[in-house]
């Protein structure tokens, strides 16, 4: 029998992601407009294992939209990971009589609300809060835009001093083990080499394309890798290209956590008030225990067990764009 939600809580767990504050004015506001009482967890699973749970009101989520982090705290719980945690966490929502859930996050924060869900028959739905873009069942994740785009003019900038000195410069993006951000800015950088986990390109290829761009007197090169790559980031795979390549001034830049952050852009804005919106009509319609997900400009549910199980891949024409681009 489909659990009727007239409480629901909300939270954001995981890693933060610009965009996650317009995802939670959107579900705060559609639960109100609805006649649902809305309780805010703060700090994740961490929150509702201590029961650091508020109701909010339209108020609380008044001039949010432009914010980037997560007024909600985020944190990872290793408590929550076990059967007497989640029993504890759940304990504190059911006095409430909250009896529906919607967690934002990615993969982790997800295998947490689909355990919570069988076990304790709670509604959840998940919206993809992760700047990795690693989530099966949706074109976009919430924040993986704001990084991307601040992906690039980082590397815009450090284009224009390795310019200066015909330097070879190996970035090392975000996206743990997914390489979408490694892929997106370092084609709209103009990258001659991007190395991402889900493709084997072998570093003697990048040391051929290197050398093979010096002959033509192309002294001034960029790569672009993905934290993930299984090299070593950026500084292993600079340790063997300078092995191999003593003679060109190699610099190495991570650019870390400030593609996390900052004010959220309008796509990121757009697409968080949309599957925000929609999780409440989850919630409403009986639809539970899915992600909200974007596909072709059609809202989509995807069972969240699959979602988590399951992988994107990256199509052989990205790469192909990529070589014949930067020849």
């Amino acid at each position: 029998m489909s659990i009727k939600v007239t409480k629901i809580g909300v939270l954001t767990s995981g890693g933060d992601s610009p965009g996650m504050n317009a995802a939670i004015r959107a579900v705060v506001r559609t639960g109100l407009y609805n006649g649902m009482e809305v309780f805010g967890i703060y700090r994740g699973y961490n929150g509702m294992l201590e029961d650091d749970i508020q109701q909010m009101d339209s108020r609380s989520v008044a001039n949010i939209i432009q914010r980037g982090g997560t007024i909600l705290k985020t944190a990872r719980s290793k408590d929550f990971y076990t059967e007497e945690g989640r029993k504890k966490a759940f304990a504190n929502l059911e006095k409430r009589g909250i009896n529906g859930l919607v967690v934002i996050g990615g993969d982790g924060s997800f295998t947490g609300a689909h355990k919570l869900s069988l076990e304790h028959n709670i509604a959840c739905v998940g919206l993809p809060g992760t700047i990795d873009k690693d989530l099966y069942g949706s074109d976009f994740t919430i924040g993986f835009d704001t990084a991307v785009n601040t992906a690039v003019q980082c590397i815009d900038k450090i284009r224009d001093t390795m310019d200066a000195h015909d330097r070879l410069f190996i970035v090392e993006v975000m996206g743990r083990h997914a390489g979408y951000i490694a892929l997106h800015s370092g084609i709209a950088t103009g990258a001659e080499n991007i190395l991402i986990p889900e493709v084997d390109t072998s570093l003697e290829e990048v040391v051929a394309s290197l050398t093979e761009k010096e002959k033509r007197k192309k002294l001034v090169n960029l790569v672009v890798v993905a934290e993930g790559h299984p090299a070593g980031g950026a500084t292993g795979v600079a340790k063997i290209l300078k092995e191999r390549m003593p003679h060109v001034d190699t610099r190495v830049t991570i650019l870390g956590h400030i593609q996390r952050g900052g004010s959220p852009s309008c796509i990121d804005r757009l697409i968080a008030s949309r599957m925000g919106y929609h999780a409440i009509e989850c919630l409403m319609e009986g639809r539970h225990n899915v992600m909200v997900g974007i596909l072709n400009n059609s809202m989509v549910y995807t069972p969240i067990g699959v979602a988590i199980r399951e992988k994107q891949r990256i199509s052989e024409d990205w790469m192909k764009i990529v070589k014949i681009l930067a020849s």
